[in-house]
């Protein structure tokens, strides 16, 4: 059964307010209505008294915030309780840039603005020193790539708690339309950190460039002896078994070969390359369902795409258009109309709730999500 919202009447206008630590100066964050509150189905997990975040019946949802994608972060928010089982037992763990400064909103702001939305919200925010990566990162196509918080996946074993056995990484411009207790249930076998669709059609050699590819030491070499051969995964959607990562060290795994892109230049990305030097051929493949990726178009035009053929559990909008940013355009894409029906977002000068989500679109009372074929 799914999760049952348990108001749909009056959803409440939120005026999110920038409380400015220690003085003023930061711009107020967007303003959001408060979502529908959800409830957990028959047959969900008992909460362990007392346990917090260290309960084993939790799904563990890892994501950044900042305030260029809250808008995203908010309706990937809202479609993943709407479509979850047990909307009660999903504990969120977002990582936001430390501090704030130069006008931007710190954890406190972000915070304030997350439990505005969703009074009864489990989750925790944890800040992120972008110095930890600033000095490993090179420049990339797009200048968007190479924001410090791009890199944050990477510390998730060191920032989340060491009782969180595994978590979700979902980037903010996704949307869900199925039970992401269903991903959260693949499993991983001894061998694998990582579990993510694959897409071994793709042309993996041009994510790296022809000095990576004619250095002896480099090119197929890396790759030898894996599991399998090396496909391109989109790290927007990952389940991480975040003990075997700390164990193996994959983090400074992954900050090796940054160091060595800055010496030769290896791959014209940002964060993706690293992950397929450490993991390509050893990810553990996840139903394509779970990333229908590639709908913010390509990185330089942002050209609208359709979905792929199959089934469809997480629409995601990686690339360079955004949704709410061409839906404000007044150019969207037609499946950002999919992602409007969870936009929170009120704009400015609008005083009423008009600009709430629509109530019918993918909604889960009217066909489980999991037969969803387009």
């Amino acid at each position: 059964m799914r999760g049952c919202p348990a108001m749909w009447a009056g959803l409440v206008v939120v005026g999110v307010v920038a409380l400015v630590a220690g003085g003023v100066g930061a711009a107020p964050l967007p303003r959001f209505a408060e979502a529908p509150e959800y409830r957990n189905g028959e047959g969900c997990p008992a909460a362990v008294a007392g346990a917090g975040v260290c309960d084993p019946g939790l799904v563990h949802i890892a994501m950044t915030l900042d305030a260029h994608y809250l808008r995203g972060s908010m309706a990937a928010i809202y479609s993943l309780l709407k479509h979850a089982s047990c909307p009660e037992s999903i504990f969120f763990h977002f990582l936001a840039a430390d501090g704030g400064g130069g006008g931007a909103p710190g954890v406190e702001e972000l915070r304030s603005a997350v439990a505005a939305s969703f009074p009864s919200l489990r989750f925790e925010i944890y800040p992120f020193r972008a110095d930890a990566v600033t000095g490993l990162i090179s420049a990339s196509v797009r200048a968007a790539l190479e924001a410090p918080l791009n890199y944050a996946r990477n510390y998730l074993a060191d920032l989340l708690p060491k009782c969180v056995p595994r978590a979700i990484y979902l980037d903010s411009d996704v949307l869900a339309v199925d039970d992401v207790r269903r991903l959260w249930e693949t499993r991983l076998p001894a061998a694998a950190v990582v579990a993510a669709p694959e897409y071994c059609h793709a042309n993996f050699s041009r994510y790296f460039t022809e000095t990576f590819w004619s250095d002896p030491q480099l090119g197929d070499r890396v790759f030898a002896g894996r599991r399998r051969a090396p496909c391109y995964f989109n790290t927007g959607v990952m389940v991480i078994d975040l003990r075997r990562w700390r164990v193996g060290n994959y983090r400074r795994r992954i900050e090796l070969w940054m160091e060595m892109q800055k010496e030769k230049r290896i791959y014209e990305l940002g964060s993706l390359p690293p992950f397929l030097l450490v993991f390509a051929g050893e990810v553990e493949a996840v139903d394509h369902r779970w990333n229908q990726h590639g709908l913010g178009g390509d990185n330089v035009l942002g050209s609208c795409r359709p979905l792929h053929k199959g089934p469809v559990s997480l629409m995601h909008w990686s690339g360079k258009g955004k949704p709410w940013d061409r839906l404000d355009a007044g150019k969207p894409c037609p499946l950002d109309h999919t992602w409007k029906s969870y936009d929170l977002y009120i704009a400015e000068g609008d005083s009423s709730s008009a600009s709430v989500p629509s109530r019918t679109a993918l909604s889960s009372s009217a066909l489980p999500a999991a037969a969803f074929s387009w």
